[in-house]
């Protein structure tokens, strides 16, 4: 009885199939996510290897780490095997990777397209569980001079105070403004209220020769983009 209870645990598998011993041989690219993530936890349980757990745990959120990016230490303490010290050290691992995509993405310094402004927005946005809104400030050569958030929380007219934006557009010379915000709920689809925050900044804009370029809505994997629908 006792050998099938520890035959679960990693350190009695092979040095090929242990996921520290396989990235040191092999390197990390050979590694699955759950194998990743076993590394993280260190250990499962008496009826569970480390491996299985983290499988459990990705299947859960259809094997998407951005998903997994998304559950709070609460919701991962929630599976079997999961202490509040490995739930925060999934957490933070998660939120290294997220802060990395967004130096990279930091990296954009010319927006040339509507994807080039997802690229640069999607790791700010993607992956939120409430609403932001963001406007990027161009030059004339469409390089990025500021990004700043405008409102969290929600999405209302009333959060939009058109003077800030203004302001801080005079103040470093911007000619150009791309807007963005997310929605968590994954939905594409603009609504009435996106619209009118939309209209509201590009006449207030215009009164001032600064133009929006468009107007993004962010998820996790994808955008929508006023100006390649032809709603600007």
């Amino acid at each position: 009885m006792q050998e099938s209870q520890t035959s679960f645990s990693i350190k009695h598998w092979s040095d090929d199939d242990k996921p520290r011993e396989k990235l040191v041989q092999k390197g990390r690219s050979v590694l699955s996510d759950a194998e990743l993530i076993a590394i993280l936890i260190g250990s499962g349980s008496r009826n569970e290897s480390a491996v299985e757990l983290s499988k459990r745990i990705l299947a859960s959120v259809n094997n998407n780490l951005n998903e997994l990016g998304r559950l709070s230490v609460k919701q991962l303490m929630r599976f079997k095997g999961i202490g509040e010290a490995k739930a925060v050290t999934i957490a933070a691992a998660l939120e290294i990777g997220r802060r990395r995509r967004g130096e990279n993405a930091g990296q954009i310094v010319k927006i040339r397209s509507s994807s080039d402004a997802f690229e640069l927005l999607q790791p700010i946005l993607g992956e939120l569980a409430h609403e932001e809104f963001w406007i990027l400030y161009l030059n004339n050569a469409n390089k990025v001079l500021h990004r700043s958030q405008l409102s969290k929380g929600g999405l209302t007219g009333t959060l939009v105070d058109v003077r800030i934006v203004m302001k801080q557009a005079l103040e470093l010379g911007a000619v150009a403004l791309i807007l963005a915000h997310n929605h968590p709920s994954g939905t594409l689809r603009p609504s009435e209220q996106d619209r009118k925050i939309t209209d509201k900044l590009k006449r207030a804009s215009e009164a001032l020769d600064v133009k929006v370029l468009d107007h993004l809505i962010v998820t996790q994997k994808d955008y929508y983009s006023f100006a390649d629908e032809g709603i600007l």
